[in-house]
């Protein structure tokens, strides 16, 4: 796209202002709709509703992974997923901000440095958690199992494992901000007339964001607790 983002280096490492900003507004925005409907009450309240909905939907995603016991342990991690992801993917819809020429606020999501990090907490649960309950030896035995000669294919599957669950997530969010910001020109480059043509592809554009970041967050959640029970539910 040709964006310019602020990069600060701090001993020798190089920051994205902006990934770090998003990053920061999109957790704050899900502590503040956590925390303001965490009062329980026996009359529930539009705010609990709509969280306990939340929270049994998340839930649900880990059951049908993972239906046994072993499941109810990550309730909590799928249920933060899901929101941290929800919100970064629609962040860029309403808060996408420039100053001259330079992208100081963007969907957290539409880049890949993020995803692959998000993917990489995944990665790192899976085998820790498979390591805790099989101990390290069997986990080692794993990746010969059930012959020998697929040790490489069961290695090089743990890197598309990663690739497909941080790519998948980046290009749907990447690809949806490129055309809005497409039909934004677009609704500016010859005046009125093409600001009329544009405005209501736009809405529908904007929409069917929505939709899209929602089923994202919905898949990259599913794809996680996935591949975290094929982990965790391995044979010994």
């Amino acid at each position: 796209m040709g964006d310019k983002y602020p990069i600060i280096s701090i001993l020798g490492i190089r920051f994205n202002l902006a990934n770090c900003l998003s990053v920061l507004l999109s957790a704050a925005i899900v502590f503040a709709l956590v925390f303001l409907s965490r009062k329980i009450a026996l009359k529930p309240t539009k705010r609990q509703n709509v969280l306990e909905w939340m929270i049994d939907f998340t839930n649900g995603i880990v059951k049908s992974a993972m239906p046994g016991e072993e499941g109810k342990q990550f309730y909590l991690f799928a249920f933060v997923m899901f929101l941290f992801v929800f919100i970064s993917n629609q962040f860029g819809l309403i808060f996408q901000m420039k100053v001259d020429e330079v992208v100081w606020l963007k969907s957290p999501t539409a880049d890949p440095i993020i995803t692959m990090s998000l993917a990489m907490i995944v990665l790192v649960l899976s085998h820790y958690f498979s390591i805790e309950r099989l101990g390290f030896g069997n986990y080692l035995k794993s990746y010969i199992k059930p012959v020998g000669f697929f040790l490489p294919i069961n290695i090089i599957e743990q890197f598309t494992n990663f690739l497909t669950l941080s790519l998948r997530l980046y290009g749907n969010i990447f690809a949806g901000e490129v055309l809005l910001n497409l039909l934004v020109k677009m609704a500016f480059s010859h005046g009125p007339a093409t600001m009329l043509v544009t405005a209501p592809i736009q809405m529908v554009w904007q929409g069917f964001s929505v939709f899209i970041g929602s089923i994202q967050a919905f898949v990259f959640v599913t794809l996680s607790m996935v591949y975290i029970s094929e982990k965790v539910e391995m044979e010994d």
